[in-house]
């Protein structure tokens, strides 16, 4: 199942606006150690996944792991080769927007060489640019 809100008022959202760096959730707050957003996207429920995925795999069991970040806004798309006009397409699927700055990933309980590989591994299935931070200081 993924993720996805259990509710919501309205199906179809408008596209909003993804200006502006996180003013929320920029820093470390759970854990040691985390993976911190350099660029702006909208991030699938697949794509948070897979990167969950690879972080529980690397840590094998160890350490404690948070997802940041959670798909609430849902994306509409229309079928290929179909004429303009008829109204909204169909739900395609939910994504989290992501703003610079903002931390997708925490873990703790881990050395930092094990968590910044996690990282590392994690980082690989995103579409943007990522850096390693840690609660202390900037890495």
């Amino acid at each position: 199942m993924p993720l996805q809100p259990e509710r919501v008022k309205f199906r179809k959202m408008h596209r909003g606006s993804r200006a502006g760096m996180a003013t929320r959730g920029h820093t470390v707050s759970f854990g040691e150690y985390g993976l911190q957003a350099l660029e702006r996207c909208w991030l699938d429920t697949k794509q948070i996944e897979a990167a969950r995925v690879a972080i529980a795999r690397s840590l094998k069991r160890s350490g404690k792991m948070w997802i940041r970040i959670f798909p609430q806004k849902s994306f509409t798309k229309k079928p290929l080769e179909t004429r303009m006009g008829k109204g909204k397409g169909p739900l395609e699927s939910w994504v989290a927007v992501i703003k610079p700055a903002a931390v997708l990933f925490e873990v703790d309980g881990v050395a930092e060489v094990e968590a910044r590989e996690s990282m590392r591994l994690a980082a690989t299935k995103l579409p943007i640019r990522t850096r390693f931070i840690s609660r202390h200081r900037l890495a």
